[in-house]
């Protein structure tokens, strides 16, 4: 078993160095602007300590009293190669991980799992090359593993004393290697974080080592003030309430308020939102992008245009639960996936429920996806229009039926109208890897299944839907918003990479007159603003900002295990267990350190506390909703 142990810690720190130094070179570019190889190989090597100290550490500390048993020994054979597996088969799948989100294998990495069908699906779609050969590596590394560990034969005995003094000296290097310091606090990502570019300060991590930190650390989902440092709640909810500048609320719900329109209506409009998947600024035309969205940049002349929106976070959930429900993010996981948010939690269906509205949700794909079924019929939907109920779609890929089923079947429901207002909402589905969309609609650019082709897919869909819109006698009753739930690819050598968070947002139809609105603005300033638009004196605890009468101003994002708040050009960074730090922004990407305002930081720590306080104490909803908790 010591024989064992030791070939299995050699082995492993050269496969983890091996593949550190391969994924460095890969990204020589970035590693070398950041100080270069060194830092990474130095926290790599405490890391890999302390991840092989947890997997050898108990046949190590077992070894002298059981080093003669055989079954001892075939159980050490067998557990050192599914470790083995376990941390080549994290290794493998690491590339094509940071190709997508420009990070190590984390929670997303677990959560994906989740719903093997549509992400194998994709997978096997989009990257047959790559799984070839990551089932090559993996096999070529297993036959390897059953070579070093899978032929073990009993230890020579040592004498009684040798044992104690083996087993003691063993225990005090595992207690050494587990924590990796000699501080207070034990080793975790952010010891070995260096650099201002998140994606390099996982490099130093083992992929094993990051989704194992990513399960451990869902312990804290409901504790921002773990990660983030704690401010008394009376101060956080006065923070909170003087920037959205809201009256006390209730004991029970804080930030509950009344909300009065700019202008009353004598009939309530419907509402609409069109949320569009992965659609980043960096796409758009008319925000100083790739100009492969020329039907969005017409709307954008006939709309109110915000040209400084930005994404609460990189997943759809976040820009779901931003826009459905106004809710900041965290560095906990979107509330659509959370289980006390199931029930009686806030949402514009809820709200407007009260005001005679039935609310619809449409989505091409299978609606379990991220839990968005669960959330959303449990939460004041009353339909569900997904992949199922769509009749004769035009194409099905991957992730379900194209855009244009998507909107078809929202056309239809908006022409026969169920005889009281309504509030729909419609995720579009097509802007997504492997890049699937019927031909015939688009001439591609090159490749047919790209990004760019699949956003100028997505953008004829839309610009479809919208013909047929404005020709409706729907059109003058509707207020429509179109909004991306967030960028794809989020990535770049920044604590938070803010150019990757601006998004398109656009408010059309109706009476709505078109202006260009230059403001800073948040997603969840979004429903807000429609309640206003909508002419509806209304009862809620959002705390967005109704654009119709206030300014925006500030945007908060959360990306990965970093907070960002933006006040202008002023951005605040959270990051765990470290103080805030704070830079000037100028747009696309330049951040300039400057001193930390203190006020602001403060600001920024409840924004990021506040909506875990609001979750964990069952405080975002409706009176008569809390009194059914």
């Amino acid at each position: 078993m010591r024989n064992l142990s030791l070939i299995f810690i050699i082995s492993s720190l050269c496969l983890l160095t091996f593949s550190r130094c391969l994924l460095a070179a890969w990204q020589w570019k970035r590693v070398r602007q950041a100080g270069g190889l060194l830092p990474i190989l130095k926290g790599g090597l405490r890391i890999d300590a302390n991840q092989i100290a947890l997997l050898a550490g108990i046949p190590l500390l077992l070894s002298p009293w059981m080093e003669e048993w055989p079954l001892a020994v075939d159980v050490t054979e067998i557990w050192f190669q599914l470790a083995w597996f376990l941390l080549v088969l994290l290794e493998v799948s690491t590339p094509q991980f940071i190709h997508e989100y420009d990070t190590r294998p984390n929670r997303l990495y677990v959560e994906y799992l989740k719903h093997p069908q549509e992400v194998f699906g994709m997978l096997w779609k989009g990257y047959k090359a790559m799984i070839l050969a990551a089932v090559l590596a993996l096999g070529l590394l297993a036959w390897l593993a059953y070579a070093l560990f899978g032929q073990g034969v009993p230890d020579q005995d040592m004498v009684w004393w040798q044992n104690i003094v083996f087993f003691l000296s063993v225990a005090a290097l595992l207690v050494l290697a587990v924590r990796g310091t000699f501080k207070h606090r034990p080793i975790n990502p952010s010891t070995v974080a260096y650099c201002g570019d998140s994606m390099l300060n996982t490099l130093p991590l083992n992929s094993l080592y990051s989704v194992s930190y990513a399960v451990y650390s869902m312990k804290n989902e409901r504790s921002a003030a773990d990660v983030y440092g704690g401010l008394p709640v009376d101060a956080m909810h006065a923070v909170i309430r003087q920037c959205a500048a809201l009256p006390a609320g209730t004991s029970q719900i804080p930030t509950l308020h009344r909300q009065v329109p700019a202008a009353q209506r004598s009939r309530p409009l419907n509402v609409v939102m069109i949320v569009q998947e992965s659609l980043g600024a960096q796409y758009i035309g008319h925000l100083g992008g790739a100009s492969l969205t020329p039907h969005l940049d017409e709307l954008s002349n006939i709309a109110w245009t915000f040209t400084r929106a930005y994404a609460t976070g990189t997943r759809s959930v976040r820009g779901l639960e931003a826009v459905t429900a106004g809710f900041p993010p965290t560095v906990s996981d979107a509330v659509l996936r959370l289980s006390g948010a199931q029930s009686n939690f806030f949402t514009m269906a809820q709200l407007l429920k009260q005001h005679g509205y039935r609310s619809r949700f449409i989505y091409g794909g299978e609606a379990h996806f991220d839990n968005m079924k669960s959330f959303f019929l449990g939460n004041g939907f009353d339909d569900l229009y997904d992949r199922q109920t769509f009749k004769d779609p035009a194409f099905v890929g991957t992730w379900g039926a194209s855009d244009e089923d998507m909107f078809n079947k929202l056309h239809s429901l908006l022409a026969a109208p169920p005889g009281q207002p309504t509030f729909t909402l419609a995720f579009s589905v097509s802007n997504h890897s492997p890049w699937e969309y019927p031909s015939g609609r688009i001439v591609p650019d090159g490749n047919p299944a790209t990004v760019h082709n699949t956003v100028r897919y997505a953008d004829w869909a839309m610009g479809r839907f919208f013909e047929q819109a404005r020709q409706s006698d729907y059109w003058n009753d509707t207020v429509f918003l179109i909004v991306a739930d967030h960028d794809s690819k989020v990535a770049g050598a920044s604590l938070v990479p803010l150019r990757h968070f601006h998004i398109p947002a656009l408010i059309l139809g109706a009476d709505v007159s078109a202006r260009r609105d230059d403001r800073l603005i948040s997603q969840i300033d979004l429903p807000t603003t429609l309640l206003s638009i909508m002419g509806l004196a209304t009862e809620h605890p959002m705390i967005g900002r109704d654009l119709t009468q206030m300014d925006g101003g500030r945007a908060m994002m959360q990306y990965g295990e970093n907070y960002g708040y933006l006040k202008e050009d002023a951005l605040i960074v959270l990051e765990p267990h470290k103080a805030a730090s704070q830079y000037r922004y100028t747009a696309p990407a330049t951040y300039t350190p400057t001193a930390l305002d203190p006020v602001l930081a403060q600001e920024a720590l409840a924004h990021v506390l506040w909506p875990a306080w609001a979750y964990r104490n069952q405080a975002y909803t409706l009176p008569h909703l809390r009194q059914k908790t």
